[in-house]
């Protein structure tokens, strides 16, 4: 008995040694993986700094290899995929931290944000879109809606984005209302060409509902009634457009024109169009005039091109003059003609180095932009 007491006596510190000893040893294997996780870590982050992807990389792996727990490495490693454009791989990585039963509920969001993007970048819309419809009532929900709206968009998916855009205006994270109109009027325009016209014209009105001061509800109104053989209601419709926005009137002008001759309005037609013309010298009503007045006297036309080609001597201006009769253009309008296609023909005669492309007015002996000696040639190029 006195023995086995002493045994005991002597086996406890002993007991007691090894077992501290063998914690130290555990602690020092636990401090040398953390220290050399961290080092590994720094020097992925300098590689990547300095702009060494691959080797950037290869670095996180090791270190994810090395510290397999950590969420940070596993997103900093699957976001550089994404950005290398390896979707696959960054797939993988996110795919893996949302199936960790470790992770905390916000990482887990976060994890399906990164996979919502890798599919997005990878052009997987399908997976992108039940990817971003998971994440609405999260933490990332404006994200996920805006994202949708995106991606819709691309798909063209006007009703969808319309239902997400709505949704965003109603949380007061912008002002939806332009984009809604343009996206029930390529929804008019759809219905429109299956033979859905009662539909069509439902959506181009909630078009003009979310948006009153848009231009493209009513270009698109007159339009549809011009398509539908109904030029007076396509005309009454551009002149609503006329007096909310007169610099669009441009986008219409030879459509009226057409229209005021098919109903006979070609006098109320012109004095519009003159209206306009005065405010805002466009090509597109001086060519809807000619339109109008297509069987007038030349003489009657020709002072109203003249003064257009001398206070914007553009080529569409001049091509008006071609169709009329030479005989009665008279020495002005010739003059006009001559001066309007030397100036346009000006800037499209250029000299070009045959090193580096750089193209010039006049002729260099070193080129300004590569500095190369003798690289024009003699002879300009017509660029027309």
């Amino acid at each position: 008995m006195e023995l086995d007491l002493t045994w005991l006596l002597l086996g406890l510190p002993l007991a007691f040694a090894l077992g501290w000893l063998a914690s130290r040893l555990d602690l020092r294997q636990l401090k040398r993986e953390r220290d050399d996780s961290p080092r590994t870590y720094f020097k992925g982050l300098n590689l990547l700094l300095n702009e060494q992807q691959d080797q950037a990389i290869d670095a996180f792996i090791e270190a994810v290899q090395n510290d397999p727990d950590t969420t940070e490495l596993h997103f900093a490693l699957g976001n550089l995929f994404r950005r290398r454009g390896e979707y696959d791989r960054a797939v993988r990585v996110h795919e893996h931290l949302v199936g960790r039963g470790d992770l905390s509920e916000a990482e887990r969001t976060r994890a399906r944000l990164a996979l919502a993007q890798d599919f997005m970048k990878a052009g997987l819309f399908d997976r992108a879109e039940a990817a971003w419809t998971a994440l609405l009532g999260t933490s990332y929900d404006g994200e996920a809606q805006l994202a949708l709206l995106s991606l819709y968009e691309r798909s063209r998916g006007w009703e969808q984005a319309a239902q997400v855009a709505r949704r965003l205006e109603g949380r007061g994270l912008g002002s939806f209302g332009a984009r809604i109109a343009h996206y029930e009027c390529e929804r008019a325009e759809e219905l429109d060409a299956e033979g859905r016209r009662d539909e069509a014209a439902a959506a181009l009105a909630r078009a003009q509902a979310a948006a009153p001061e848009a231009l493209r509800p009513w270009v698109l109104a007159g339009q549809r009634l011009q398509k539908q053989g109904d030029a007076a209601g396509a005309l009454r419709a551009w002149d609503a457009l006329h007096e909310r926005h007169g610099g669009a009137f441009v986008l219409v002008a030879t459509d009226y024109a057409a229209c005021a001759l098919a109903t006979g309005q070609a006098d109320a037609a012109r004095e519009v169009l003159q209206r306009a013309l005065a405010a805002q010298p466009a090509i597109e009503l001086l060519q809807a005039l000619e339109t109008l007045d297509a069987g007038r006297p030349v003489a009657e036309r020709l002072p109203r091109i003249l003064a257009h080609l001398r206070s914007h001597p553009t080529l569409a201006a001049a091509q008006l003059l071609l169709p009329l009769p030479p005989a009665e253009l008279g020495e002005d309008a010739r003059t006009a003609l001559r001066d309007t296609v030397a100036r346009a023909a000006r800037p499209l005669q250029r000299y070009r180095c045959a090193s580096c492309g750089f193209e010039a007015q006049r002729h260099f002996w070193q080129c300004p932009g590569c500095l190369a000696w003798d690289s024009y040639p003699p002879q300009r190029n017509d660029l027309s």
